[in-house]
């Protein structure tokens, strides 16, 4: 590798240990969307050592932030993204801890040598990936807006370099009727449950003529308070998923449409309560061919995405509609997210060690888009899908 490479690879290795223990005490004390206080206060604290300049509470959210490193050189503005939200009852079962660490580690590496890059590193901290969608709420706030690159990496079963993930959204369907005596006066009540379980009914029939993209999957928060009382209130909650946004409107038409045909049915009264749109991921492959390439270099070696399936969702796909963006995946054992035993990869030996894997990478592409040529290759790539996907002043 070339000077500067060796000289990131060597200060990852000088705060080997002590980032490890970094991701290793957010992962003891998971802490749910938007209530992140502990976890963004230990990944600053490294930064703020370090001389970067700390903004808190971007975009009004309490656990956002960004930390600054000016080299006072003109050249690009990068910036590593933070995560570190966990899931209820599961904890780091998405392995948040080693992502938030992972780019926390890179920015300090690259801060370790400012002879060696022009431009400005960030880090800003994300909250409320798993639940709330808070990079959303950033990039409507033009948190992003300025920047040139964004790239994190994500932990998984299998090193992926530009996989693909799902627009979604979540509703909460409430349904109202009115209580009655389940055996002695059941004709005076309305089932508010029952218009949810026919909403099920109605969400399955239409399942036929989904495309094959189409994710939707609900589960029931409130089914009344007792066998023997017709209830007045029942709620559910869905997630609906296609390939884009565009897709996605379509489904949530058909869905909606089933929620308030059930209460038509039954006799209830509907209300819905629509979540932020996560939009489909852009994946910049130049960006990612940079990143590959480092990671090789580290020794690693990558798999093809799966070409259909597999694919969950994540808010950083509305950040990659505002600018260049990446979201590889690498290898920390043999179990999934969003399961108990990802959870204990994550907090694992190997778990740790990809992150510092991840975070050598992320800053060796950092350092590869100092080549200009390299920075304009990827810009042209965004501009250009920008270009074909939005028209002119369209957000």
């Amino acid at each position: 590798m070339n000077e500067q490479k060796d000289k990131i690879i060597y200060a990852v290795d000088q705060i080997a240990e002590e980032m490890s223990q970094l991701a290793l005490t957010i992962h003891a004390r998971p802490e749910l969307s938007f209530n992140e206080h502990d976890s963004a206060a230990a990944l600053i604290a490294p930064l703020r050592e370090a001389g970067f300049s700390i903004t808190h509470s971007l975009a009004g959210l309490d656990t956002a932030f960004r930390a600054t490193f000016d080299s006072g050189k003109p050249g690009p503005r990068i910036a590593f993204l933070a995560e570190y939200d966990a899931l209820p009852e599961l904890g780091h079962a998405c392995g948040h801890n080693l992502i938030g660490t992972a780019s926390v580690t890179a920015a300090l590496a690259l801060a370790q040598n400012p002879g060696s890059f022009s431009g400005i590193i960030e880090v800003i901290g994300t909250p409320a990936e798993e639940e709330g969608g808070g990079k959303i709420i950033m990039a409507d706030s033009g948190v992003f807006a300025d920047v040139d690159a964004v790239m994190m990496f994500h932990p998984r079963e299998k090193n992926m370099m530009t996989r693909g993930a799902l627009a979604c959204v979540d509703a909460v369907f409430k349904f109202y009727g009115k209580a009655a005596h389940a055996a002695s006066a059941p004709h005076l009540g309305i089932s508010a449950l029952d218009a949810v379980i026919q909403t099920f009914v109605g969400i399955n029939a239409l399942r036929q003529f989904f495309t094959d993209d189409v994710r939707v999957h609900g589960i029931i928060t409130n089914g009344g308070s007792a066998t023997n009382i017709v209830p007045a209130f029942a709620e559910a909650k869905f997630l609906l998923r296609a390939a884009t946004v565009g897709g996605l409107q379509v489904v949530r038409q058909k869905v909606f449409a089933a929620a308030e045909a059930a209460a038509t049915m039954s006799g209830a009264r509907l209300t819905i309560e629509e979540g932020l749109t996560y939009a489909e991921r852009n994946n910049n492959l130049a960006l990612a061919a940079l990143f590959q390439g480092n990671i090789e270099q580290l020794g690693l070696t990558v798999e093809a995405a799966p070409e259909r399936g597999g694919v969950g969702s994540s808010d950083i796909g509305n950040v990659s509609q505002i600018t260049a963006a990446i979201h590889p995946y690498l290898r920390i054992g043999d179990a999934i997210p969003h399961t108990p035993e990802f959870a204990d990869a994550a907090g694992s030996l190997t778990g740790t060690q990809t992150m510092l894997n991840a975070a050598k990478a992320l800053a060796m592409t950092a350092a590869d888009l100092q080549n200009p040529s390299h920075l304009q290759a990827v810009r042209d790539e965004f501009n250009a899908w920008k270009a074909h996907h939005y028209s002119t002043g369209e957000k």
